[in-house]
């Protein structure tokens, strides 16, 4: 099992200035807590699930930026419409990390349906992706960490992560805030 928390700690310190980070739920404090600039984007104050699809929108508008979105394995059983969408129409700068750890880890650790039988590299796989990595130990992490960055995508990262406990995500902005500054940098 992957530790969530070492694994965007690597991530964080591999960035790419210019790259977008799209984090949810589970990932979003931690994330905030390595990396709270203007390209950094805590997806948590909409329906869950659609941190990904928001993620892949960006990376369509702005093809010159790298976008990674950290979505949990709830937030992607709640929005399998996006891996065919993904599939169907690829952008080569976008990378899907989906942290799975078979709960609904902010509202209390109750397990996700299909805990421990849902297999999410085949479901990628089933939609059409190829470029679709299960990474289980720190060193299959280190081995694939570029990957995350400089593969032509669209690609997907499955992290196989122990179970933790994290609060629900408070930005230390209002949503409002955040987007206006993603698009504020965006454009400029």
């Amino acid at each position: 099992m992957l530790d969530k928390y070492s694994c965007l700690r690597k991530l964080a310190e591999y960035r790419r200035e210019n790259d977008i980070v799209v984090s949810t739920m589970s990932c979003a404090a931690p994330w905030a807590a390595l990396a709270n600039g203007p390209l950094d984007f805590a997806s948590v104050d909409s329906a869950m699930g659609h941190a990904a699809d928001f993620a892949y929108g960006l990376a369509l508008a702005q093809p010159e930026r790298r976008v990674i979105v950290l979505n949990g394995d709830g937030s992607t059983l709640m929005c399998l419409g996006t891996l065919v969408t993904v599939a169907q129409r690829p952008a080569a700068n976008f990378t899907l990390v989906i942290t799975e750890n078979g709960t609904y880890e902010v509202t209390g650790n109750q397990p996700v349906p299909g805990a421990g039988t849902v297999d999410f590299a085949a479901m990628a796989r089933g939609a059409g992706l190829d470029k679709v990595y299960t990474l289980s130990s720190e060193e299959e992490f280190d081995d694939h960490l570029a990957l995350h960055f400089n593969i032509e995508g669209p690609a997907v990262f499955v992290w196989k992560i122990a179970t933790a406990t994290e609060p629900v995500p408070k930005p230390d902005r209002p949503i409002r805030e955040r987007a206006h500054r993603l698009r504020a940098c965006l454009i400029s």
